[in-house]
């Protein structure tokens, strides 16, 4: 996906977000299901935080401090932020050297890519939370998804040890999409998915080991989905 394409797709999903946070009435209080410790107003101020980080981030190049949420009112927070953090996200140059989490060359294209599939994944959970149809996302959008997380993120857990090593190598595969592998060794276990199951479930928001077909080891293979592949 290009630049543009991530940049699309986050407009898309912050259009979505901000109309279920000026919805009236108790919403904020609900719980989100795939966050048990956290309600909707709670997501609201994680996302006007890492809004802000992101923003700052790409505007100074250099790695700041996550802003805290406000205790209460975070919905209204969020949505005094969007304007700012989209059009930070906009005129970013994404080859420009900038502080990022991912593997090297760290330039400022990393955050559109981030927060397009940030801001994806916790419209899903607004969604869910509070009632209202959960959103389609392309599937070329799905599998840029797919390949964060087991190229950046799952190696990451990895590396910061938040996830025991695999004892054997797990192939993942999307029915018309690259593979990809994760672990040393030879491929002892595959996980086969439609793309849409695959970019949930990865997230912790679709039971992949219930729904995927799984060849090989099939322990290796739910060890390895348990992870925790993401933060």
């Amino acid at each position: 996906m290009t630049p543009d394409d991530h940049l699309a797709a986050l407009a898309g999903s912050l259009e979505r977000l901000m109309t279920i946070a000026r919805q009236p009435g108790g919403l904020p209080a609900r719980p989100v299901p795939a966050c048990p410790d956290w309600t909707l107003g709670q997501l609201f101020g994680h996302l006007g935080s890492i809004e802000r980080w992101a923003a700052n981030i790409v505007q100074t190049g250099t790695y700041v401090e996550e802003p805290a949420p406000p205790a209460t009112g975070a919905a209204a927070w969020f949505l005094d932020g969007t304007g700012p953090f989209l059009a930070a996200m906009g005129a970013l140059d994404p080859e420009a050297p900038c502080w990022n989490f991912g593997p090297p060359p760290r330039k400022a294209g990393f955050w559109l890519r981030r927060q397009a599939h940030e801001h994806a994944i916790h419209l899903v959970d607004a969604s869910l939370a509070s009632g209202v149809d959960v959103p389609g996302f392309a599937d070329g959008f799905m599998v840029d998804g797919v390949d964060e997380v087991l190229a950046m993120f799952a190696p990451r857990q990895l590396r910061l040890k938040r996830m025991p090593p695999p004892d054997g190598a797990v192939a993942f595969h999307v029915p018309g999409a690259t593979g990809w592998t994760l672990g040393e060794g030879p491929v002892t276990a595959s996980i086969t998915a439609p793309v849409r199951e695959m970019y949930l479930g990865l997230w912790g928001r679709w039971n992949l080991a219930g729904s995927a077909a799984v060849d090989g080891d099939a322990d290796l293979a739910r060890r390895v989905l348990h992870g925790p592949l993401t933060p």
